[in-house]
């Protein structure tokens, strides 16, 4: 008998999962700009690539069946050359096409959702027949079944993997969206040739080979439906989509993520899948009672994960090696760019060791999980396919589901500790389906009485929160919690005592109360700078402190939006300004009529929206978050000169060299204040009026709204004034190369400070 996958095969299907990977990264990141990327939008574009690649399975089920080996290699060769082909046209047709041109198709939501699902569905239907098709062309009999497609299945979740990691790390870096799909396109062009070549060497090497050896011995899918296992699968497909959802948040805040951050946890994340198939193949062909062994995956994979839960909080801070990382979570320091984290060690320990303690051991589980259900499941050649597509379809659903429930419901209901109860308590269903052939007194009786436990030993959210933010035992600290992330506020002290309040965003701070410095001054210099600023628009909430600077001209300014992304920031700040000796001003500022909060992604509202602005202002986000790229490229800086009215101003923090050409690129009159540290744009030149800058900030009205130290520190800023026309590099950032987002070496004789 034949290796149970051809290396030709294994190539090929490696090949097929990196490119999926790449082009969901991609996909996803050119189609959160048509419909922003808050947790709703980026919620109908996941689920519309899954709901994609369900079909596909389902599909390419049904149509393995009228397939013989040879024709179905062929088969996955045309599904690669389709998903090349619309690879190669996806940049032009997302963004160039659907973005740039049909923006005004995407004016609802339900519109948006139809949108997305059908601009998805083409590609996304011929990856999810991918699998049904190789598992009919590389299982040639019902012995060996489970370990052929154990096989193929880690295989292609360890070119997923590798697609997670070099998407950020090496494509986009160095080459940008078009270059990232480039080689996604090649390497489904590859696969396709590889696919080719294997059909060719198989008749070759066994013309005339019977499609099913004599003398194997009967599979075990008599034992229970193929529904049964559907059903199985399906829940299972929950339960792992949403602890994926709930390890990615507490990872974002325990690592202070970066862009680069995504890409890395899910190559942990599906390196553990494809290790507990690959690892599996070789001891299911033992089993003989494979439900029990699923069932027992099930409920140990949550067992273990609300463990590691426990532990990462209840742990003591000063416990050696775990010390680092409590340190480390109430820093205000951000990892460096130019390497990954300030040291190889840090590196290693945020983004090897601590996601492999959290989920190495349930990922693995996982993974063990599929080749014990192709052991359960495959006992005739013919329909291995149908059943391979029958139960990922299912799985995908259950994917589906898990991604909606706790993205867009119970993170904002229950919490990521709370959500964590639930899916605990309701692994308890998989251990009851043990206990129905096994018996109450059996080991699925003990771990349903474990997970029971486990349910009321997880922290408290606030622990939790407290914990990752190196706040363990400080009470004052607040926190708060949805589908769109984690805010934080922790007293921020001295050897001096208090000194306020430090704000936390998904475990990075980069803003404190009370209100002061460069934030206030980004928001009261351009405000000051225009002679009548009626509306203004900020992007970014924070502390409120430049939403409040922008304030500062009550006699001019009706009204400022202000949108945020992170909906818990304005109930947090609302519960500090309620606390006895809250920060000066803040409870004035949230009180303010003029003030209009938002939660809503800034570049998408204001790009897509009707109202023009006299000033524009970005609150400071550094280069290297995930995103940002969205806020510092050439492109978005000129859809706010176009929302601006004539002499319009707009604003934004200058932290980069490339972020300096990207904004004199959008803007032909540009003045720099505070020695480049502030930038203020307009398509019409800039009077440099000291005088009336003077006369506007020192009016007994300004002085009492900003205070007599702030007044002195924003006209030091602003009589540091001077045209610009000259950039600091001669790169800037667009919105397919983001290059400060993932920190692109600049190229040789590039510019640049």
């Amino acid at each position: 008998m034949r290796r149970s996958v051809p290396a030709l095969v294994a190539a090929a299907f490696f090949l097929s999962g990196a490119a999926a990977l790449v082009y969901q990264v991609a996909w996803q990141r050119i189609l959160a700009l048509h419909s922003g990327v808050g947790i709703y939008s980026i919620a109908m574009i996941v689920g519309a690539f899954m709901a994609g690649l369900g079909l596909g399975s389902w599909g390419g089920g049904v149509l393995s069946t009228r397939l013989d080996e040879r024709s179905a290699l062929r088969a996955f060769a045309w599904l690669e050359l389709g998903v090349a082909a619309f690879g190669a046209v996806s940049v032009p047709f997302y963004y160039d096409g659907l973005y740039l041109k049909g923006a005004s198709l995407y004016d609802s939501p339900v519109r948006v959702a139809l949108l997305h699902f059908l601009s998805l569905l083409f590609p996304t239907v011929l990856m999810g027949m991918s699998l049904p098709f190789l598992a009919r062309a590389s299982v040639t009999a019902r012995e060996g079944a489970s370990r052929t497609l154990g096989v193929l299945y880690g295989i292609n979740v360890l070119g997923a993997a590798t697609g997670a990691l070099v998407t950020p790390w090496l494509l986009v870096r160095y080459f940008g969206v078009r270059g990232a799909m480039g080689a996604a396109v090649a390497a489904n062009l590859v696969a396709a040739g590889l696919a080719v070549a294997a059909g060719r060497k198989s008749i070759a090497a066994s013309p005339g080979a019977p499609a099913v050896p004599e003398g194997v011995s009967p599979g075990l899918a008599a034992q229970h439906p193929l529904f049964l296992w559907m059903l199985l699968y399906a829940a299972s497909g929950f339960t792992a989509l949403s602890l994926e959802i709930l390890w990615f948040r507490v990872m974002d805040v325990a690592v202070k993520s970066g862009a680069f951050t995504f890409g890395t946890l899910l190559f942990v994340y599906l390196l553990g899948n494809a290790a507990g198939s690959l690892l599996g193949v070789g001891r299911v062909e033992r089993l003989r009672r494979p439900l029990s062994a699923f069932l027992l995956c099930q409920c140990l994979l949550l067992a273990v994960s609300a463990v590691t839960l426990i532990l990462l909080v209840r742990l003591p801070p000063d416990l050696p090696g775990y010390a680092a990382l409590f340190r480390y979570w109430g820093g205000v320091s951000h990892l460096r760019m130019h390497g990954f984290t300030d040291t190889v060690a840090n590196a290693a320990l945020l983004y090897g060791l601590l996601p492999v303690f959290l989920f190495g051991l349930p990922t693995l589980l996982m993974g063990l999980s599929f080749p014990i259900l192709q052991r359960a499941v495959q006992d005739e050649v013919r329909t291995s396919g149908r059943k391979v597509g029958f139960l990922q379809a299912a799985n995908i659903t259950g994917c589906l589901l898990g991604s909606l429930l706790v993205g867009l419901v119970f993170l904002g209901s229950l919490g990521t500790v709370g959500t964590m109860r639930l899916l605990v308590l309701l692994g308890v269903g998989f251990a009851l389906v043990g206990m129905r052939d096994e018996g109450v007194r059996s080991r699925f009786g003990t771990l349903a009485a474990a997970l029971v436990g486990l349910a009321f030993l997880l922290p408290a959210q606030d622990e939790l929160w407290r914990r990752l933010h190196g706040s363990h035992g400080q009470p004052r600290a607040l926190f708060e919690e949805d589908g769109t992330g984690v805010a934080g506020l922790t007293p921020s002290t001295t050897k001096g005592g208090p000194t306020g309040w430090r704000v936390w965003v998904n475990g990075k701070s980069n803003s404190l109360l009370p209100f002061g410095g460069v934030h206030t001054a980004l928001g009261a210099a351009p405000a000051l700078m225009h002679p009548a600023p009626k509306d203004i628009a900020i992007i970014g909430l924070g502390s409120g402190d430049t939403a409040w600077g922008a304030g500062v001209r009550r006699d001019a300014t009706e009204r400022v939006v202000v949108y945020e992304i992170i909906a818990p920031q304005k109930r947090l700040l609302d519960k500090l300004a309620e606390r006895p000796n809250a920060p000066e001003k803040l409870a004035r500022f949230l009180a303010d009529p003029r003030m209009h909060h938002v939660v809503a992604d800034g570049r998408n509202a204001i790009g897509r929206g009707e109202a023009l602005y006299d000033v524009i202002e970005m609150d400071a986000l550094y280069p290297g978050s995930a995103g940002s790229g969205n806020l510092y490229s050439t492109e978005f800086f000129r859809i706010c000169g176009r929302k601006l009215r004539p002499g319009g101003l707009m604003c934004v923090w200058n932290p980069k060299p490339r972020a300096h050409a990207s904004f004199l690129a959008a803007f032909p009159y540009v003045v720099e204040l505070g020695g480049q540290e502030i930038l203020v744009g307009s398509g019409s030149p800039i009077p440099l009026d000291s005088e009336a800058w003077r006369g506007r900030l020192f009016s007994p009205r300004v002085v009492a709204y900003l205070g007599p130290t702030r007044v002195q520190e924003i006209w030091e800023v602003l009589e540091s004034a001077r045209p610009v026309t000259e950039p600091m590099t001669s790169e800037v950032n667009e919105d397919l190369f983001p290059r400060d987002e993932f920190n692109t070496p600049a190229k040789s004789g590039a510019e640049g400070r």
